[in-house]
């Protein structure tokens, strides 16, 4: 109770609900008076709109039924904020919530589906892949669960890795890639541009990074772009192959997350990149987590 009394968002919520009720029982109340008369147009009920000379506009109370179902329509939501929550922090006497009820049905749903995955659980991944009724279930689970980031197809999009292909930020070996949908991941890539130097410094290493995936169209600025690479090798490693447990993407390959173009790389020097993968341990089994691999890693497989 105290909870309630003090926080200023149970009112805001509260106090206007509160007098919308009484609002409306107020205007049941003022429309359910005496009805008037047809034709006494002198009276003060007359809203004094006339045509015709005698055709006037009365202000009559409502119909009687329809008060009956206004009074109980007001009834019916005092009752209701009564019983459920609808007050701010008050559950109400059922003390019911949405929450609770969501997690009722998901508990239950997943005691129904506990034998359908069972038999998943430990099967090898290659056993997994070659078994279509397992991939079917794994590419419903992809599309309700993946698909949102990594596209329909799993070939993902600006910021969002490609499943579809080879390459794998943090490995692309059954166990690494249970991991990265169990624990998710976090990718940082911090902001270069100050540490690097001069604008056209920045351009030089610009051209060297490029010219590690063969796109430098300037290896004389390349050229003096290396030395500052220093700067990168932490994460990137000497040879620009990136880093799999760091998930440093390899600068070698035509594969950019974010895109290879100057413009681009220039944004990642300039403001650094911030991607995260969610954990799905707390949404999804591991059975479930296990069938998602498989057909991530049978996306990346395929022709």
């Amino acid at each position: 109770m105290n909870d309630f009394m003090s926080d200023p968002w149970n009112w805001f919520i509260t106090l206007p609900t509160l007098i919308g009720i009484a609002g409306c029982a107020w205007l049941l109340v003022a429309m359910g008076k005496r009805r008037v008369k047809q034709g006494q147009t002198g009276s003060a009920k007359s809203t004094g709109h006339i045509w015709d000379e005698t055709l006037s506009e009365l202000n009559n109370p409502l119909p009687r039924w329809w008060v009956a179902l206004f009074a109980i329509s007001i009834l019916f939501s005092l009752g209701y904020l009564l019983i459920f929550p609808g007050l701010g922090n008050n559950s109400g006497l059922l003390g019911w919530s949405s929450n609770a009820s969501h997690q009722t049905e998901i508990d239950q749903a997943n005691q129904e589906l506990t034998p359908l995955y069972s038999r998943y659980e430990n099967a090898p991944i290659a056993t997994l892949q070659s078994d279509p009724k397992a991939m079917g279930i794994a590419e419903r689970l992809f599309l309700n669960n993946c698909a949102q980031c990594h596209g329909s197809d799993g070939r993902g999009s600006q910021g969002f890795p490609n499943l579809a292909d080879a390459d794998w930020l943090y490995g692309g070996q059954p166990e690494r890639v249970i991991a990265t949908i169990t624990q998710g991941r976090n990718g940082v890539m911090p902001s270069m541009v100050a540490a690097v130097g001069s604008e056209k410094e920045v351009a030089d290493l610009i051209e060297y990074v490029l010219s590690l995936s063969g796109k430098a169209r300037d290896m004389a600025a390349a050229n003096r772009g290396q030395p500052k690479f220093a700067l990168c090798i932490a994460c990137h490693g000497a040879e620009g192959k990136g880093n799999t447990e760091l998930g440093a993407p390899n600068l070698t390959d035509p594969i950019w997350l974010y895109g290879g173009s100057r413009q681009t790389i220039r944004a990642t020097l300039e403001q650094g990149r911030s991607g995260v993968m969610p954990a799905h341990l707390a949404k999804l089994s591991t059975s479930q987590i296990r069938l998602l691999a498989a057909y991530a890693l049978a996306l990346s497989n395929s022709p």
